[in-house]
């Protein structure tokens, strides 16, 4: 997992805020399937947001932190139900997003 400066966060808060969430981890919890959904689309597409569905709020944040733990990703904001993942993709040709 990359630490990320607080420019850096600033700045892919700015490109993060009109997206919409690209995976939705349900009532089961993070299953294997959920994992390879988010391992895919943070290759695809480097930053993504997930809806994490858990109504305990430590439960919430338990998740996000297995999640980029797992997926080798950087949380850049986590706001309600909503996290912001920033992964470079392991592709090199769907590289795009540059980071100041």
């Amino acid at each position: 997992m990359r630490q990320l400066t607080d420019e850096q966060k600033l700045h892919l808060r700015r490109l993060g805020h009109a997206l919409k969430p690209v995976v939705l981890m349900g009532n089961a919890g993070l299953t294997d399937n959920v994992m390879a959904e988010i391992d895919q689309a943070l290759d695809d597409h480097e930053l993504i947001k997930v809806k994490v569905v858990a109504d305990d709020r430590e439960q919430r944040r338990a998740h996000i932190e297995t999640i980029c733990l797992k997926a080798d990703a950087s949380l850049v904001q986590a706001v309600g139900k909503i996290a912001l993942l920033f992964r470079r993709s392991r592709i090199e040709k769907k590289r795009r997003l540059a980071l100041p």
